[in-house]
Formats: C-alpha cells, sequence, structure tokens
C-alpha cells in the first residue's frame, strides 16, 4: 500500500524532494532492480498531465522526484494529484510507493 504524502509545489520554480524506500526490516530498497514513474493530474480522469524527473539511488533507496522551473510554470495554480511507481525490471511487477495532493502555489513574479 502507499503511503500518502502531500506536497507544495511553487510555480515557476524548480522542485526537488527525496523519498526513502525501505523493506519491511528498513533496510533500503536496491533501486537498481526498478524503474520509476510518476506524474501530476488535475483529476483521477484528466487526459493532461505532468511528469517528474525521478532518479535512484541503488545503494540508498531514496528517490530524487524533480520538476523544473518550467514545467511548474505551466501548472495552473490549485490542487492536483500525483502518485509514484516502481517496476521492477526482473518481473515488470509494478508498485505505487507513494501518492497525495499536490497544492501548486500561484507565483507573482515574472
Amino acid at each position: 500500500m502507499a503511503i500518502k504524502a502531500n506536497l507544495i509545489v511553487d510555480q515557476g520554480s524548480s522542485f526537488v524532494t527525496t523519498l526513502a524506500l525501505t523493506d519491511s526490516n528498513d533496510d533500503p530498497i536496491n533501486l537498481n532492480l526498478y524503474t520509476f514513474s510518476g506524474q501530476i493530474r488535475k483529476h483521477y480522469t484528466s487526459s493532461n498531465s505532468t511528469s517528474f524527473t525521478i532518479t535512484g539511488d541503488g545503494n540508498t533507496g531514496v528517490l530524487t522526484l524533480s520538476l523544473s522551473a518550467n514545467s511548474t510554470a505551466n501548472l495552473v495554480a490549485g490542487r492536483y494529484l500525483y502518485d509514484i511507481e516502481i517496476t521492477e525490471t526482473s518481473s515488470s511487477n509494478i508498485t505505487r510507493v507513494v501518492e497525495g495532493i499536490v497544492t501548486v502555489t500561484p507565483n507573482v513574479t515574472r
């Protein structure tokens, strides 16, 4: 089951956050065995999405999620939904590891 984590993204600014993934023994998950994907959508059924850039550190189990300033500038201020999935490369098993609400705060400076 995915953990719930809400994010705040400043419109027009670069965004970076990290997520540490551990197994049931609290040991870091070897992320070298996975690929990653994650998107932001206004609603579950929205056809438009913004994708996170995701990198994983295989030794520490830390995923880094990022959005460029250009990507966040194209998001209208408001509430969105997101989730992050990891796919095991050997079996193609997909696991949703985190999900939640993204609040995009408006910017004034242009």
